[in-house]
């Protein structure tokens, strides 16, 4: 599961701490919890090898895709389908029912895009019926929730940002921890 929204090297161990298998650093984007590429580089590089570091953006700009993968991410998600594969792991956010991306490696169903709206739950199973590709889970999740959205869904992953915060960007270390336990135990059982 993904912490997602990390804007800082003390939030990112944070959530390494607490048993989160991936975290998420929003850049090129005009989400408040963007930071730039500079500061993901360094939020990335405080965690250990064993957690999966994901440039997560809106940007359209193969500029700014480049300068994502010059970070060195071990995965990129993006919100527009690809032309070609990119040499890591890519996860395109779908927001809506219809063709599946052609270059992705996982696909995220997620229209909330970090402001707390509740995923779609028809849009989620139908996701996760008809990928070939494993499937992450976003949008409202937080611990009161995320045990019976993975239930209903059944997806590979989830991915939190908004549902374990204080404020944008801020993460709430108890919330996080309740977030990672119960998510784990709802994707194992």
């Amino acid at each position: 599961m993904k912490i997602c929204g990390i804007t800082s090297p003390e939030d990112a161990c944070m959530a390494e701490d607490a048993g989160a298998d991936a975290i998420g650093v929003v850049v090129f984007s005009d989400s408040p919890r963007s930071v730039a590429p500079e500061a993901a580089r360094e939020i990335f590089s405080s965690v250990g090898p064993y957690v999966t570091r994901v440039c997560v953006s809106t940007t359209e700009s193969p500029g700014d895709i480049e300068t994502m993968l010059a970070i060195n991410p071990d995965a990129v998600q993006v919100s527009l389908p690809l032309e070609e594969k990119l040499p890591v792991r890519t996860i395109c956010m779908v927001d809506s029912p219809g063709a599946l991306p052609a270059y992705a490696d996982a696909i995220a169903v997620d229209a909330s895009r970090g402001t707390g709206r509740h995923f779609d739950a028809s849009l989620a199973e139908w996701a996760a019926r008809e990928s070939t590709v494993p499937v992450i889970l976003a949008g409202g999740l937080s611990p009161s929730n995320v045990a019976g959205a993975i239930q209903c869904v059944r997806p590979y992953a989830v991915d939190v940002a908004s549902g374990v915060e204080i404020s944008p960007g801020r993460k709430d270390e108890g919330l996080v921890r309740a977030f990672v336990r119960k998510a784990k135990g709802a994707l194992h059982d």
